[in-house]
């Protein structure tokens, strides 16, 4: 691996995520100015904007014929989304989650990621796949905004409108200069990036698929850290979390979707995606609902127990791509040890929460 390819992966990543946050800041701008509302503006253009990077990388990706690293993408992203900024998030202040955020959004992540599964089962998410996909995304952002309009929550709305009606949202001129700044370096962030980091899995004779899962997912996702960590430090909680549940909801239903529309024939699912990776991502979806769920609280151990786990599932790639000698013991400590104690005290937590609520009624 030569030094070039450090800098132009590095600089890919810089890239993105700047050309992020002016996407996010010039459409958000123009969004509250022509009269949607913050909430809306939170749950639909930011979450959607701080995706926009693995948007970028997986067509990019996808389009050259590098399926690995699309799908690697995607699906690291969304573990890393729910296992290490809600992990992180919690830590810094237990998020309390409204259910006006989580009731619907939360069964339909667990929903579109079995989707996901289904589609790509036969080792390919096709054209009419990704257009499955799409549509998905189109009907969620629709709903969304037509049930923020009729479900008003005052506390949610209060903060939602201080992240995002801020002042200077009227210079159209400015803003529209904003989104296509971070367009182009949305573009050039993601050639940089996909071209070295699939040369840098060729080096080390890694597969695209964990480089995709990894050092990508975890670099195109920082928009999300940066946006759900400064929205938990300020006590804006429902931010924090909205943020990582919508975000993984656009990764699958948009990225996945586009990706596999402009890929010549389709995204090619890799048979070790399907064994392990995809259904990963579903269990740690499937894990919100009871924790989400169970007193609408997202608690400090809970923070500790999702850092946990991806420590566990990073440990374990990097096993695999070296075939070390202790893999085997980590596979057979996750199969009948940790998923198990994992499984039976969710649903303990989710049972004892359920009898609470019995008792008060």
């Amino acid at each position: 691996m030569t030094l070039p390819l450090v800098f132009f992966l590095v600089a890919g990543l810089v890239l993105l995520i700047w050309g992020a946050e002016l996407l996010v800041r010039g459409a958000s701008r123009i969004a509250t100015a022509a009269g949607i509302s913050p909430l809306v503006v939170g749950l639909t253009v930011v979450a959607f904007g701080t995706s926009s990077p693995e948007l970028a990388v997986s067509v990019m990706s996808a389009f050259k014929g590098q399926a690995d690293l699309a799908v690697g993408n995607v699906v690291g992203s969304n573990i890393f989304n729910v296992l290490v900024i809600l992990g992180l998030s919690a830590l810094i202040v237990p998020l309390i989650v409204a259910q006006q955020l989580v009731r619907f959004d939360v069964p339909v992540m667990i929903g579109v990621s079995f989707l996901l599964f289904a589609l790509g089962y036969d080792g390919r998410i096709g054209r009419l796949d990704g257009i499955i996909l799409f549509s998905g995304a189109i009907a969620y952002t629709v709903f969304l905004i037509r049930q923020s309009r009729r479900e008003k929550n005052a506390e949610v709305e209060a903060e939602y409108a201080k992240e995002f009606g801020g002042a200077d949202t009227g210079n159209w001129f400015k803003n529209t200069g904003l989104i296509l700044v971070g367009l182009a370096g949305l573009m050039l962030g993601s050639k940089w990036l996909v071209d070295s980091a699939v040369a840098i899995a060729e080096s080390f004779g890694v597969s695209e698929l964990i480089i995709g899962l990894t050092i990508v997912a975890a670099g195109t996702s920082m928009p999300e850290v940066a946006t759900s960590i400064v929205a938990a430090l300020r006590g804006e909680r429902d931010i924090a979390v909205g943020n990582a549940v919508g975000s993984n909801l656009f990764n699958i239903l948009s990225v996945v979707g586009l990706s596999a529309i402009v890929a010549p024939s389709g995204i090619a699912i890799s048979a070790a995606a399907l064994r392990f990776d995809i259904p990963v991502m579903i269990a740690v979806a499937v894990a919100c609902f009871p924790v989400f769920f169970v007193g609408y609280r997202i608690t400090r151990g809970n923070g500790v127990a999702f850092l946990g786990f991806y420590v566990v599932y990073v440990v374990y790639l990097i096993f695999t791509a070296t075939n070390h000698e202790a893999l085997g013991t980590l596979r057979t400590a996750m199969l009948y040890f940790i998923l198990p104690i994992t499984g039976v005290t969710l649903i303990f937590m989710t049972g004892q929460e359920w009898r609470k609520r019995a008792v008060k009624l």
